[in-house]
């Protein structure tokens, strides 16, 4: 007698990062969400599982409701199910829990709303399982969740224990785990249908109740070649006919499954994600390591048997490799808390934690073969998300003009200067920098860009670069042997940022000598830090045992303003640096003692949304438009610099008390996507420097309305 038929648990994850293009998703429609909808309509005895994260169902919703109808139809019918997640795609482990269930209720009550239909199973972003989560997924109705099964394997499971479904447990509440096979997911769709089919059939034959499957749908259509392997070619069509037709395999919902069959005991996963993202998440030293290690494992024929022991890191660590991730992350936390506190229940308070959800979208916040790190316009979504929300929580809760804590936890004091034209940031790390300069009218991260640091795969795109350096000019326009490359990158592009890419990095040099090299400044240390009493009768504690009330005197804010001095001693004399923020922006003052014959630079690194494309401008004082924020500028002597960025709805205005020498020029960082290594331009570096024949110097960023 045959064995029972095998149950193909097959489901697919539909993902795009919130602010993400509308072409892309466009794009991702016309190639992947539409004919793979229409393909699986025609076959309804084929069950299958998908999950749409939130932001993207709410745009496919809006904007292709006939391609949403076909999914509608398939869950009448039974066809599909619909899984849940958290609503805006966030690693649930990176959120308070509290998050984690309105996320994930969130999801639900879209699908709810749109479907008819409250899912059981959830989707976990990349994967990433933290045992934490369990009480939280439990408290908003799932039931089950999916993980890889290498998970599994890092517990001593073998793959031949791995049929079914297990259980887990959080303080004594239960929750079920099925576990994705790898090889099939490394098969689908790739191999051919009928050698799928067969190797699902060969499952059957040794007794298996299921093979899982739960990957990515834009493996089918969006990835290189396979629109055409897929469709054209008519794979996706052979494989369900085929599966279909074996009296060796049945399609399976998840949830009936889940119904018709007990588990198979109890399993503790270990905290990780799929062993790829396990490598991304390990500083470079420690990643070449472990890339070496695995190819050892590899040749010798041994990792199948040695890979669950091959760990690397936990997502978490992107936060500890990526000081803007981390950033990000505690500003994101913060505003959590402030929201739990103080957003009202109703409409105005739900507005305020669909914001909350979106700066929680995880792509921005992580970087590897994907996740979007390294892309400004993903950073720039989660920025302006976080400031709109911190508007409205002000609006409501309004907080003190100054305040001092650790507020990314990094074991240094961060101090907020807050006013009506822009609020600044400034970290006790002797850099004496602005680490963000933010309005929250225009809800815009003017410093939201990423220090330039050392990546796995630099080293190829270097030795790629030096075996091209002679026939190409120094650089590489394309290379298909072991990278793929977008853009044309050289030594340069590839250097290590020894200063981060922050707002008035200070540095001194010899002004009588052209060639002389630039000292940085970097011994700053807090004299003053205060704000006015009419602001919050709850004064701060000073900032610094040293405090000197005589600097007192220097300062330049208006009555009413937060302000911090600052002090750093060099060689013969020393500056004093003050920072206000008021109704206009940020004033910066420079007192300069002992320093004459001296030159002071100071750095700007300023995120414009349009950066290289189009819309983005410099403009000189007398109304002269030389070049994009792409180009170079400078050297020009200058008063005045408006940076005009048309995607931006205002415009940034650079005011120096007297002419300064301003050169700026784009600043790129080189990352790695699926279409290979990308050139991206983070930010427009302007950099003014004064002579120092006087004692003091005196700018100004103003944030002004866009030109008529």
């Amino acid at each position: 007698m045959p064995p029972p038929p095998i149950s193909l648990l097959f489901g697919v994850h539909a993902h795009q990062p919130v602010g993400n293009f509308p072409a892309v998703i466009d794009d991702a429609v016309e190639r992947c969400y539409r004919p793979f909808l229409q393909t699986l309509l025609r076959y309804p005895e084929f069950r299958f599982a998908a999950h749409f994260s939130g932001w993207l169902l709410g745009d496919l919703l809006e904007r292709f409701p006939r391609d949403m109808e076909m999914l509608a139809t398939m869950v009448r019918r039974g066809q599909v199910e619909l899984f849940g997640a958290g609503d805006c795609e966030p690693v649930l482990a990176s959120i308070p829990s509290r998050d984690r269930v309105d996320q994930v209720e969130a999801m639900s009550a879209r699908l709810q709303a749109a479907f008819g239909v409250r899912p059981r199973g959830a989707w976990l972003t990349e994967r990433v399982w933290e045992s934490t989560v369990v009480p939280s997924l439990l408290d908003a109705g799932v039931r089950y969740v999916v993980v890889d099964d290498y998970h599994f394997l890092c517990t001593g499971r073998s793959l031949d224990e791995l049929d079914g479904y297990w259980s887990t447990e959080e303080d004594g509440r239960r929750l079920d785990v099925f576990p994705i096979s790898e090889a099939l997911r490394y098969r689908l769709p790739f191999a051919p249908a009928d050698d799928s089919v067969r190797w699902l059939e060969a499952l059957a034959a040794g007794g298996r109740s299921c093979a899982v499957y739960f990957d990515d749908i834009e493996k089918f259509g969006i990835w290189p070649e396979t629109f055409e392997w897929v469709y054209t070619k008519g794979w996706l069509e052979r494989f369900i006919e085929g599966v279909l037709a074996s009296p060796a395999i049945t399609t399976a919902t998840y949830d009936g499954f889940h119904a018709g069959h007990p588990g198979r005991g109890v399993v503790y996963l270990p905290t990780t994600s799929y062993i790829e993202m396990n490598e991304w998440t390990l500083p470079v030293s420690a990643a070449t390591a472990f890339d070496e290690l695995v190819r050892r494992e590899r040749d010798a024929g041994r990792y199948d048997r040695s890979k669950a022991f091959v760990r690397g890191g936990i997502w978490r660590n992107f936060m500890s490799r990526y000081p803007e991730s981390n950033w990000m992350h505690k500003r994101m936390l913060e505003l959590s808390a402030r929201c739990a506190a103080h957003a009202p229940a109703g409409a105005a308070g739900d507005g305020m934690r669909t914001l909350l959800h979106q700066a929680q979208a995880n792509d921005a916040y992580w970087h590897g073969l994907f996740g979007g790190l390294y892309l400004p316009h993903l950073r720039r979504s989660v920025f302006g998300r976080l400031l709109a929300l911190e508007r409205a929580l002000d609006a409501r809760a309004p907080r003190a003009a100054f305040a001092a804590h650790d507020l990314d936890l990094d074991g240094r004091i961060e101090w907020r200067l807050t006013g009506a034209g822009g609020q600044a940031f400034v970290r006790d790390d002797g850099q004496g920098c602005v680490h963000e300069f933010s309005s929250h009218a225009l809800a815009h991260n003017f410093t939201d860009t990423l220090a330039r640091r050392r990546e796995v795969y630099h080293r190829r795109a270097l030795e790629q670069a030096d075996a091209h350096a002679g026939g190409q000019g120094g650089g590489i326009a394309s290379a298909h042997d072991r990278l793929d490359f977008k853009h044309a990158i050289d030594a340069d592009d590839l250097a290590e940022d020894t200063r981060p890419r922050a707002l008035l990095l200070d540095s001194l040099s010899d002004a009588h000598d052209p060639l002389a090299p630039e000292r940085p400044l970097d011994g700053y240390r807090a004299i003053d830090a205060d704000h006015d009493p009419a602001i919050d009768a709850d004064r701060d504690p000073p900032i610094d045992a040293d405090r000197d009330p005589a600097r007192a005197a220097d300062r330049v804010e208006p009555a009413g303003v937060a302000h911090l001095a600052l002090r750093c001693e060099v060689p013969g004399g020393e500056v004093v640096k003050h920072l206000c923020c008021d109704d206009q922006g940020l004033s910066v003052a420079w007192h300069l003692r002992g320093l004459a014959g001296r030159r002071l630079t100071t750095r700007l690194n300023l995120s414009m949304p349009s950066c290289d494309g189009v819309g983005g401008r410099y403009v000189l004082e007398d109304g002269t438009i030389p070049c994009g924020f792409g180009q170079r500028l400078g050297p020009v002597s200058l008063t005045r610099l408006d940076l005009e960025d048309s995607e931006l709805d205002g415009r940034l205005v650079l005011h120096a008390d007297r002419a300064a020498r301003v050169d700026a020029a784009p600043y790129h960082t080189v990352s790695l996507s699926e279409n290979g290594l990308e050139k991206i331009m983070q930010a427009a570096e302007v950099a003014l420097t004064f002579d120092v024949d006087r004692d003091d110097l005196r700018i100004a960023l103003r944030i002004a309305p866009a030109r008529a």
